[in-house]
């Protein structure tokens, strides 16, 4: 049985949240894959098969993401890092290296500093929770107003939505568009990723995080990567970081956007490959 073979959904229970995960590869070291907000694991797709060549990859949907459950919550980084080290524990991974993207990389830079025992490397994408400065996009929804206007979702405002992340909207095609419609029409998402939203950002930006006072004392070796044209967090986040982060390298990826792992996958595979080696 070949890798595409073995991609199968699979579930366990967190505590009382049932979650959907998908696990790869049978030697190596263990790396975990956290999505950004809003997101679900087969935006992992052209990752995954190539990591789990040479790792043990688990991916899986973050409470209140994908087709995970959906509690009423708030949904700050604090609660998707304990989640995640829950989910550790419910399939008995000792330690694992990280690999967050945008809202996942504030959940992976926060694992950093609550867990350090726990985390062997630290890989951050296009990473949330390093500044103020985000895009009106992430802003946007944390208006009360919008409550009805985001609750009628339509495949083309997320088409819109999926182009403003990439720096080649051409990459956005109508089977994106499809699943991201599919997975908005999930019952109790629309309010998960409003939750989301309000749990981390107000009209003015990102809230205070303290992520970014402590990364001196972060001591996993550290990738940043970042699209240099990413028009939701700005490349300075990434630069700043890697001036304060000890043991931090940094690689902007050029003509790219928010979404570095499937704007320019074989380039992102590579880079996380060489570091975990």
């Amino acid at each position: 049985m070949n890798l595409t073979e073995e991609l199968q959904d699979r579930y366990v229970k967190v505590g009382s949240i049932n979650t959907r995960y998908w696990q790869l590869g049978d030697s190596g070291s263990i790396v975990i894959l956290l999505h950004g907000g809003g997101g679900y694991i087969e935006l992992w797709k052209h990752n995954i098969l190539e990591l789990a060549k040479h790792h043990r990859v688990y991916a899986f949907d973050m409470v209140g993401a994908g087709r995970s459950d959906k509690p009423n919550a708030e949904y700050t980084f604090d609660f998707m890092t304990q989640f995640t080290r829950d989910f550790m524990a419910a399939l008995n991974i000792p330690r694992a290296s990280l690999i967050g993207t945008s809202a996942g990389g504030g959940v992976a830079l926060t694992f950093a500093l609550k867990f350090p025992e726990l985390l062997d490397k630290l890989i951050v994408v296009s990473s949330a929770g390093l500044g103020k400065e985000v895009s009106l996009l992430l802003r946007l929804p944390t208006l009360p107003v919008l409550d009805k206007l985001l609750s009628s979702v339509s495949r083309s405002g997320l088409a819109m939505l999926c182009k403003q992340a990439v720096y080649n909207s051409k990459l956005i095609t109508d089977q994106i568009v499809e699943e991201f419609y599919q997975m908005a029409m999930l019952p109790g998402a629309t309010e998960a990723i409003l939750n989301v939203s309000r749990s981390n950002f107000n009209i003015w930006g990102q809230f205070y995080q303290p992520i970014v006072e402590k990364l001196n004392t972060i001591t996993a070796p550290t990738l940043i990567i970042w699209g240099r044209q990413d028009p939701i967090v700005p490349v300075i986040h990434a630069e700043n970081a890697a001036k304060n982060i000890p043991n931090a390298r940094l690689e902007i990826i050029e003509k790219c956007g928010h979404w570095v792992p499937i704007e320019h996958p074989h380039k992102f595979n590579q880079l996380v490959l060489d570091f975990l080696s």
